[in-house]
């Protein structure tokens, strides 16, 4: 009997469940049950597999209340893993055994660049379609304008940095506040927008550690200067800026107070309290999109492909929805490469956008 299959792997991201009460729902609108692995690929590898559906009294799958229940929850229902095995050819090998034993034709992998990467892998031992649905806060996946748990992560960096500005203003105060995602700076460049920040500090732009200090010092010396007088200073810096949080904020301090300062500089971690929290609108909006597109793909038959909200650009592969397309995953993998190392458009685009407007941010 055919079945479908979906698991999540790599760091987890809010909109993820909805993305599989998405792919169990639409499964089931086509008479076709679906099973959920349990800690991504190494889940495959072991078989740890559980049904997402059940047969109802006309014999065909209708969805669990598990997945409608938790659809909107963030998180992941099914565990996630970095599975080091999988980078193994005999456990990929386990792996498409199990595909066979559970008569699966049709697998939807749910993550990041690794999770691309190992149904990519997969697909080339296997005659099963592997479809990915790109899922990362970090939005440093090729070929998609945007990936699950971007949006959420962004709404809650923006609470967090509405709530410290609160604070600021009320004890004169400049902050610098660090955000997740890795190598890419782009929820940092977009939470310094949505937030008035005075500065971003993005991994894309060129820097070395003197150069960062003497940034930040000079927009908090300029900003509470006469001339701004501003009650509160807000940088947003980038986890993949190399200069630890704690070091600008010690060596800013020991230099604006030898500069006769008489404000305080800290610094907030927010960490992994981004990747956490219920999924947004529009994840769980995006995750109920790419479900349906990529459980159409699967039962095309359509493999080693994976979903992608429209980017601007005639590319990819048309589906059912006109801003949904399907994306060789090989080319994914080389654009998330180019993406990271800023030979891509894109993140030449972020980088002059935001070279263009630091001096409105500091006003």
């Amino acid at each position: 009997m055919t079945a479908i299959a979906v698991l999540t792997s790599g760091g987890d991201a809010p909109g993820m469940n909805a993305a599989i009460r998405a792919v169990t729902k639409v499964a089931a609108s086509h008479g076709i049950p679906t099973w959920g692995v349990e800690q991504g690929y190494d889940g495959l590898i072991d078989g740890t597999l559980r049904p997402l559906t059940r047969r109802n009294k006309t014999g065909d799958p209708a969805p669990v209340h598990e997945v409608e229940s938790e659809g909107g929850q963030g998180g992941t229902i099914l565990g996630s893993s970095r599975s080091k095995r999988f980078y193994e050819r005999t456990a990929r090998a386990a792996a498409a055994r199990q595909l066979e034993e559970y008569s699966i034709t049709g697998v939807i992998v749910i993550g990041g660049n690794g999770t691309m990467a190992g149904g990519h892998a997969l697909q080339s031992e296997t005659d099963v379609p592997i479809v990915g649905i790109p899922a990362s806060i970090d939005n440093d996946i090729g070929l998609t304008r945007e990936a699950l748990g971007v949006d959420s992560a962004l709404n809650t960096i923006m609470e967090a940095c509405d709530n410290i500005s609160d604070t600021a203003r009320s004890h004169h105060r400049a902050f610098i506040v660090e955000v997740m995602g890795r190598r890419s700076g782009y929820l940092a460049m977009a939470a310094a927008v949505a937030t008035a920040a005075d500065a971003v500090l993005m991994p894309e732009r060129p820097h070395t550690r003197d150069e960062v200090i003497d940034s930040v010092v000079d927009v908090i010396t300029k900003s509470f200067g006469v001339a701004r007088d501003k009650t509160r200073v807000l940088i947003i810096k980038a986890e993949g800026v190399d200069v630890p949080t704690h070091e600008i904020v010690e060596e800013a301090t020991r230099r604006c107070e030898a500069d006769g300062a008489d404000y305080e500089i800290r610094g907030t971690v927010l960490g992994h309290v981004v990747r956490g929290g219920d999924a947004s609108f529009r994840d769980r909006l995006l995750a109920g999109r790419f479900g349906r597109v990529a459980v159409e793909a699967a039962l095309d038959g359509k493999g080693d492909v994976m979903t992608g909200w429209n980017i601007g650009v005639d590319l990819g592969e048309a589906t059912t929805d006109d801003w949904i397309r399907l994306f060789a995953i090989a080319d994914v993998m080389e654009e998330t490469e180019s993406l990271l190392n800023g030979t891509s458009s894109v993140s030449m685009d972020r980088v002059a956008r935001m070279e263009a407007i630091q001096g409105v941010l500091a006003l």
